[in-house]
């Protein structure tokens, strides 16, 4: 048996398309099973109770020699315990390559698009493998978180072009059906602050400095930050108890496409670095900034 999976603190690009290379493989006769390496998120959750099918299993380790497919990530500290030891057979992702290494010889595949699914449906078309109603909306949802329905600046040509013609296999409203599940998931009054700021954390190292940029999506900034004390208590918790020199909670509004960040840790120098800026009682406003992978990450990589 041979695992698929996204990355830890899973968003919906990880699960639909951890789903969706699930039904491709099965489709050339592979035995290979979708899993989750945590929670489900309420954006995510939106989208299988709208097809009415179960989140994939938990995965919380993987053994010696276990069989995995990666999909939307390749760095193995943002992956399952043990994958260090697991025999990496395909990598499909459109993120940066990073603390990356296997044994053996692999097939990857990364392209420089906005979402994973979209080379996932690259690779439907490539096979000229057809594309069922439910696969479509998974796609189609993924690409939507991603991109932001096609806001964010990571949002490709191709990313557009695939999400039109899943829309018209799928015979939805993209507009609609995007901002419903969009909205959905920032509800986020149910969450305590450590939930918060985990829902969506990817851990990074640079050199021997490791750092976490967490990112949650709003329409309501001033609502999050009426948490900030909590938020900061939490970043700080988290700070200590797993070594971090800077931890970055990014609270990204989806309508009007701007971030507040809160920065914590012995490196927010490197924030106000990256960014131009200072900081005041430990955030900055970034107007027009959404996309953690593209205008967060690397800025704040290359100055760490």
């Amino acid at each position: 048996m041979v695992y698929i999976f996204g990355h830890k603190n899973p968003d919906t690009d990880s699960i639909c398309s951890s789903l969706v290379m699930e039904k491709f493989d099965k489709n050339l006769g592979l035995e290979v099973e979708a899993r989750r390496l945590g929670n489900v998120n309420k954006e995510t959750q939106y989208v299988l109770d709208y097809l009415g099918i179960k989140a994939p299993e938990l995965l919380e380790r993987v053994e010696e020699g276990q069989r995995v497919v990666l999909v939307d990530h390749n760095e193995f500290n943002q992956s399952v315990e043990g994958i260090e030891q697991a025999k990496v057979e395909t990598v499909i992702d459109h993120h940066r390559i990073a603390n990356f290494q296997t044994k053996e010889p692999l097939y990857y595949r990364a392209e420089p698009v906005g979402c994973t699914a979209t080379i996932l449906y690259k690779k439907f078309k490539e096979e000229n493998m057809p594309i069922e109603k439910k696969e479509a909306i998974l796609m189609l949802s993924a690409i939507i978180s991603d991109t932001l329905l096609l806001k964010s600046p990571t949002t490709t040509e191709e990313d557009k072009k695939a999400l039109e013609q899943l829309g018209k296999i799928a015979d939805i409203d993209i507009n609609s059906y995007g901002m419903d599940m969009l909205k959905a998931g920032t509800n986020l009054d149910d969450f305590s602050a450590e939930q918060l700021i985990n829902l969506d954390a990817k851990k990074s190292e640079k050199g021997n400095k490791k750092f976490v940029i967490a990112q949650v999506n709003t329409v309501s900034i001033e609502e999050v930050l009426k948490r900030k004390e909590a938020i900061e208590q939490a970043m700080t918790k988290e700070i200590e108890n797993n070594g971090l020199h800077l931890f970055v909670f990014a609270i990204t509004d989806i309508l009007n496409s701007n971030t507040q960040v809160i920065a914590l840790g012995k490196e927010t120098a490197v924030v106000e670095k990256a960014f131009g800026t200072s900081l005041q009682d430990h955030m900055v406003f970034l107007e027009g900034v959404v996309s953690r992978k593209k205008q967060i990450l690397p800025v704040i990589d290359e100055n760490m």
